[in-house]
This record gives C-alpha cells, sequence and structure tokens, in this order.
C-alpha cells in the first residue's frame, strides 16, 4: 500500500467524522443556522486538494466544509465557526457557508451559487500576471453550471489560459431540483468542448480516479497550459441542510444505492490501518468538539469590526495650481502614474486595450503597460467584476473600467455579495483593493440605458466606497487615493463633465475619502451639490451674487463615506440647506443627508430643508424630454430663492 492511499484515506475519514459530529450538534441546537454536509463526497476535495501547496487558493460553495478540511483548517476552527465562537476560521462571522481561511490557501466559502467560478479565475489573473506557478481551484455543484458565472468564468479562463481547475461535484441535485431536468445538456465535462478546455468525466466517489485526473490537471496549470474542466460524479447521502425534508424528491433506495458506495468503503479495503486511523480520527474530532463548545463567544463591540480597511495616512494636498487639463486627462494621469509604480495594477473593460477606452480612460497605455494589464474583455460585466474581486484577494488590484454604470448592474451581485463583504467575513485577513470606474449622468440623448445615475444604490452597502467627482483636482486626487487604499471603490464620473477644465498639479496627489469640498463660501444659504450638479449651482450662485445673495456651494466630493460635519458646520452659519442633485429624490443621497442634518442641527435651521432632484422617471431619448427631467439654472435659482423666502 503506498503512503499516498493511507493519507487520502485519513483525509476522507477525517471529513466524514467531522460532518457526522456536526450532524449531531445541529440537533443538539448547538449551530445556529444553516448546516449543509458534505458526507458522501469526501472523495473529491480530498482527491484534488492533495496536490495542492499551502499557498494554492480554494473558492467553494456552501457545501465548503470537506474543501476547508482538504485544505488544512483545523476541524477544531471549522466546529468552532459552525458553533459561532471567537475561534471560528472566519471567527464567527460566517456559519456553516461562509468558512475562510487565507492562512491556508482556504480564500472563502459562498452561499451564493456561482461566484467561486469568478474569483478562482482572478486568482488564475493575479498569478499569471505575478509570474507565479500556484494554481486556484473552485469547486461547485452542478446547480452552478446553469449559471451566468460558470459560462463567463470558464470562456474567460480559456481564453487567457488561466491556471485553474474547475471542478463540478455533480451530485444529482441543485438543493432539490434534479439536475437531469435543470440540464439541457446533461453531460457537465460535455461543455468544455465549448470552451476549447478539457474537461474529463470522473467517478466522484472513486478518490483515486480523482486525484489521478486532479494531478494531470494541476500539471497543466502549473506550466501554463491553461485550465480544466473536472466533473466528478457523486451524491450527498444526507438532506440539502440538516433538518430538511429529504424524500419529497428522491427515494431512500436512491439513497440506500449511493451510500453502498460510499467513497471511505471503496477504498478501506486497501487500508490495513483503517481501524487505527478510524479510532484516532474519532479521537482527534471529539477533542475538537469539546475545545469548540468551550471556546469564547465573540465580543459584541467588534460586530461592526473589519467592514473597512484601516485608513492610512493621507498628506495634505497641494494648491491646484496654474497647469489647466481636463477632467478625463487629469483621471488618466493618475492612472498612469499608479500603474507605473505598481505592477500589481491591471483594467479590465470593453475596448480599453489599443483603442484607449470608449471615453479615453486608458488611452495610450496599452503601448506602456502591454496586454497583460490592459485586458481587453468579453462583454461580460459579471464575469470580469467577479473576477476581479478574486484577484484582488490574491495578490492584485485590479481596476474595472465598465464604460456605463447602467453596464454594472449586470454584476451587482459580485459587486454586493461579494467585493463588500470580503474583508468583513474573512475578519478583515482579506483585502479588497479593486476599483470599479464608470460613467453615470444624463446627456447628450443617451436615453434610459447609458444614463443612470446609481451612486445612491452602491452607498446603501456597508464595505464599499463611493466616489462622485466633479473637477479635474478631485478627479486625479481620489483617483491616486483609491488606487492606494485596500478598500473597493465605486468611481463614478458624470459624462457632462469629463470635458471640463480645470488646474490639476502635475505631480501625484492624494485627497481623502470622506472629506468634502467648500466650493464657493458664503453666509445666506448652504447649497450641497453633487457631480454635474456643482458647476451649475456655481454659475447660479456667482448670477446671484450680484443681487446680494450670498450662496455657500458645497460639494461632498464622496458620498460613501458622506461627510456630514463640514456640511453642518456650513448650516450652522447659514441657516438654510438646499440639496441639488440629478439623481432620483425617493430615498436619496439628499434624503441622508437632510435626515442627518435635521439630526444634528435641528437648532441651526431657519427654514425647512430643502431638495431639488431629477424627476423621478428613466431618461428619456428626444432634447426636449431629457432637458425636462434634468434641474437647471432657473430651476436652481427659483430653488434657492423658495428657501431664502422661508
Amino acid at each position: 500500500m503506498s503512503e499516498s492511499i493511507l493519507d487520502l484515506f485519513r483525509g476522507m475519514a477525517v471529513i466524514r467524522r467531522c460532518e457526522e459530529q456536526l450532524a449531531k450538534a445541529h440537533q443538539r441546537g448547538l449551530i445556529h443556522g444553516a448546516c449543509h454536509t458534505y458526507v458522501g463526497q469526501e472523495a473529491i476535495a480530498v482527491g484534488v486538494c492533495a496536490h495542492l501547496n499551502r499557498d494554492d487558493v480554494v473558492f467553494s460553495t456552501h457545501r465548503g466544509h470537506g474543501h476547508a478540511l482538504a485544505k488544512g483548517v483545523p476541524p477544531v476552527e471549522l466546529i468552532a465557526e459552525l458553533f459561532g465562537r471567537a475561534t471560528g476560521c472566519s471567527r464567527g462571522r460566517g456559519g456553516s457557508m461562509h468558512l475562510f481561511a487565507p492562512e491556508v490557501g482556504m480564500m472563502g466559502t459562498s452561499g451564493i451559487v456561482g461566484p467561486c467560478i469568478l474569483q478562482a479565475a482572478g486568482a488564475g489573473y493575479s498569478f499569471r500576471l505575478l509570474k507565479t506557478r500556484k494554481v486556484a481551484v473552485a469547486f461547485f455543484g452542478d446547480g452552478a453550471v446553469n449559471n451566468a458565472a460558470f459560462h463567463e468564468g470558464l470562456n474567460l479562463a480559456a481564453i487567457w489560459k488561466l491556471p485553474v481547475l474547475f471542478v463540478c461535484e455533480n451530485n444529482q441535485f441543485a438543493t432539490e431540483v434534479p439536475f437531469a431536468y435543470a440540464a439541457g445538456n446533461p453531460s457537465v465535462a460535455g461543455r468544455g468542448a465549448s470552451y476549447g478546455m478539457p474537461a474529463v468525466e470522473v467517478d466522484g466517489n472513486d478518490v483515486l480516479a480523482v486525484h489521478a485526473a486532479c494531478g494531470v490537471a494541476i500539471a497543466r496549470a502549473r506550466a501554463g497550459e491553461g485550465p480544466t474542466l473536472l466533473e466528478c460524479k457523486t451524491y450527498r447521502t444526507r438532506p440539502h441542510a440538516e433538518g430538511m425534508g429529504d424524500f419529497t424528491y428522491r427515494t431512500r433506495e436512491e439513497v440506500d444505492g449511493w451510500k453502498a458506495r460510499c467513497p471511505i468503503q471503496q477504498v478501506r479495503g486497501e487500508v490495513p490501518e483503517a481501524d487505527a486511523i478510524e479510532t484516532e480520527v474519532a479521537a482527534e474530532i471529539n477533542a475538537a468538539m469539546t475545545a469548540a463548545e468551550a471556546a469564547p463567544w465573540p465580543d459584541p463591540t467588534t460586530a461592526a469590526d473589519h467592514v473597512y480597511a484601516e485608513p492610512s495616512r493621507v498628506p495634505p494636498p497641494p494648491r491646484p495650481g496654474e497647469r489647466v487639463i481636463t477632467y478625463s486627462q487629469a483621471t488618466l494621469e493618475a492612472l498612469d502614474a499608479e500603474m507605473a509604480a505598481n505592477p500589481g495594477i491591471f483594467v479590465l473593460g470593453e475596448g480599453i486595450g489599443v483603442r484607449g477606452g470608449n471615453f479615453k480612460t486608458t488611452a495610450g497605455l496599452f503601448d506602456k503597460y502591454g496586454a497583460e494589464r490592459l485586458r481587453d474583455t468579453p462583454i461580460c460585466e459579471r464575469g470580469f467584476v467577479g473576477l476581479g474581486c478574486g484577484a484582488a484577494m490574491t495578490g492584485t488590484r485590479p481596476v474595472i473600467d465598465f464604460m456605463f454604470a447602467d453596464f454594472v448592474l449586470d454584476g451587482v451581485g459580485e459587486i454586493v455579495n461579494q467585493i463588500a463583504k470580503m474583508q468583513y467575513m474573512s475578519s478583515g485577513r482579506l483585502k479588497m483593493p479593486i476599483l470599479l470606474r464608470g460613467c453615470v449622468g444624463i446627456g447628450h440623448s443617451a436615453a434610459t440605458h447609458h444614463s443612470g445615475n446609481y451612486y445612491p444604490l452602491f452607498a446603501q452597502f456597508p464595505g464599499l466606497r463611493v466616489v462622485v467627482p466633479s473637477t479635474p483636482y478631485d478627479a486625479k486626487g481620489l483617483l491616486h487615493h483609491a488606487l492606494r487604499c485596500d478598500d473597493p471603490v465605486l468611481f463614478l464620473e458624470h459624462r457632462e463633465l469629463l470635458a471640463t477644465k480645470g488646474p490639476v498639479p502635475e505631480a501625484p496627489y492624494e485627497l481623502p475619502f470622506g472629506k468634502a469640498a467648500v466650493v464657493r463660501e458664503g453666509k445666506d444659504i448652504t447649497v450641497v451639490a453633487l457631480a454635474r450638479m456643482v458647476p451649475k449651482v456655481v454659475e447660479v450662485a456667482e448670477e446671484l451674487a450680484k443681487e446680494g445673495v450670498s450662496v455657500e456651494v458645497i460639494d461632498p466630493r464622496t458620498v460613501a463615506p458622506l461627510d456630514t460635519k463640514t456640511i453642518g458646520k456650513s448650516v450652522a452659519k447659514t441657516g438654510r440647506l438646499l440639496i441639488a442633485d440629478e439623481a432620483f429624490a425617493p430615498f436619496g443621497i439628499g434624503a441622508e443627508i437632510a435626515a442627518q442634518i435635521a439630526d444634528r442641527h435641528f437648532d441651526d435651521l431657519d427654514a425647512p430643508i430643502r431638495r431639488l432632484n431629477g424627476l423621478h422617471t428613466p431618461t428619456p431619448y428626444s432634447p426636449p424630454l431629457e432637458a425636462a427631467v434634468v434641474p437647471d439654472a432657473a430651476a436652481i435659482t427659483q430653488a434657492i430663492r423658495d428657501l431664502l423666502a422661508e
């Protein structure tokens, strides 16, 4: 008997014993949420992970206990996590479906189907860019192969020859939906040819077959020959989750038939030490259970820790100076300087390579940095946003150029459920240095699918920084900061501002997030303006000054974080507040500003807070209709006059 069979047997025994004990713990009420066990599928995790080094990475799905254990997570940390204890692998933040142990290359499991596929592709991109021999593995169930993430992730990995192994654990059911019903093409491995990718179907209950197939695939990946799709036919012999009914969609006879094909029993006869190993494993898991149950609860005062990275100190920025350039030139300078300084920065997007981007956001950079760092993508926003998430987790700094903010809505699940939450779920052990940039705003008769203002949407989610610059000076300084911080940043640029000009220093500089600009000082009324509304309000303020009306104009510059301190200080001086925003009024940034100022500065107000917004309607195409939905100079002037009259 070879040593490898003994190790494989022991690995499967650890998973099986741990899962059986967790099922009992669930019945005792020690597990406070879902518990998705891996019983019956042990051969796959063990057969695959036997080929991985500690610094190779694994991305997994909600049924990820086996992957975590096979990758090196100590059983006591896994069990403690399901018990919700501070010593758990995710420090009590994750439970059964969200397991993080980046120290051993376990990059997380997800309760959402499909993101692990894209994240593994992103890790593969990092490894290729950094010229390492590391490999990324995505484990996912048969339900994921009918998800867009499967198509987009495999296609991206194939065209870029990324070092990724895609492992489909085809256990015949996606929750309770039979794969035979859900798949027009019932062969997962058969789909590999669609991507020009080697694909192998193996008996997922035969650990030696899995081990052999995986060995070939991992060797290919390390040699730079690209990804492989591995379909492992298997079966979960316990319910989808503990406590759920199991026989409304499958029969006892079917389950019993698969139990007879137990992966552990298939090799047990080749392991003379099997009894001794199982006795030793039982003692290990029992001790882990006892230790986990005795472990402390997390400190409730830490519940909001690790939502954001620790901020770095930002030196005072220089004065704007006399050099005048456009908004687009300012952001291009910042991106160029940061790419020169940091070889881990790369840009993904449609047409951002040789062409230089639809709005010249990367003009001239392809000749400097090449295709590895200026990577044109297929039209697959969810795919390259999710890939960017995995890349940011594994040592690089992706810039996702999505052209129009409307387009990135196809990837909003990756932003909200993955990118925004990764630092928190990993208890700060993973950072998320990703920049997502694109145009917002109404103009040029772009109509409703190229005109959205989405900063109120993204500002609502913890974990995201949302930046909305209005001047070339601000745009450059904020972009430099975005490319140096460890938080995910939505950098939203109003299309109608891209050609505007202003003074900008040539040398790099940073502007911190959460610091508003007092664009114009005044004493009679405060107007908070965002994006394109800033120059419009300033123009109106200059006209009103001729009548003796003194308007103070404040640009928040970032809406997450939002600098209400500067706004409040201004309101304490003027006694009146108007918020001018092209975005919708209901549930918008203006409502948030009004609520915070009313709460903290009610006694300073001499009149009700007022808001001026674009109409609550999709954006029309015809120029007269388009103009009617955006506040113009006359509307701003009237709103200021009306508030001063109250």
